[in-house]
């Protein structure tokens, strides 16, 4: 696989981040979406939301997990990478990746702390088994 381009971004996590621990590999991974606003205005058109999967490593990933969640403002610098594969009938699958180096924390601990407290007080109660009730999981912020 081919690097295609360093990028680096302001932008929004667009989901909880999901930690993992990958087979052969030490350490964990994170995985999440983040949602980038583009600066590129086309008349009175409103502007455009572009979300991108992203994978984390090791400590940051366990970091991130910790201190970040969905609507958090980050600055992630990293790798875009081609994902490309033929799949098992032959036919030729296209994406890509997008691998995180570096991840700034851009909320003040303040906002942070009151994000987790408005998230905590919205998340509806459910007894054990019943399954997480619908919700605004789509909505980006």
């Amino acid at each position: 696989m081919a690097f295609v381009r360093v990028e680096q971004r302001n932008a929004r996590l667009a989901s909880a981040i999901r930690l993992e621990q990958v087979n052969g590999r030490e350490g964990l991974v994170a995985r999440g979406t983040v949602t980038v606003i583009s600066n590129v205005r086309r008349g009175n058109e409103p502007e455009e939301a572009t979300a991108i999967p992203w994978t984390l490593w090791g400590k940051q990933a366990e970091n991130a997990a910790e201190y970040l969640g969905k609507g958090s403002r980050v600055n992630v610098v990293g790798r875009l990478r081609n994902n490309n594969y033929t799949d098992a009938s032959g036919i030729t699958v296209y994406g890509y990746g997008f691998t995180c180096e570096e991840i700034d924390y851009l909320d003040s601990k303040a906002e942070a702390e009151a994000r987790r407290a408005r998230q905590a007080k919205a998340a509806p109660q459910t007894p054990t088994g019943q399954g997480t009730p619908a919700g605004d999981d789509d909505i980006p912020f």
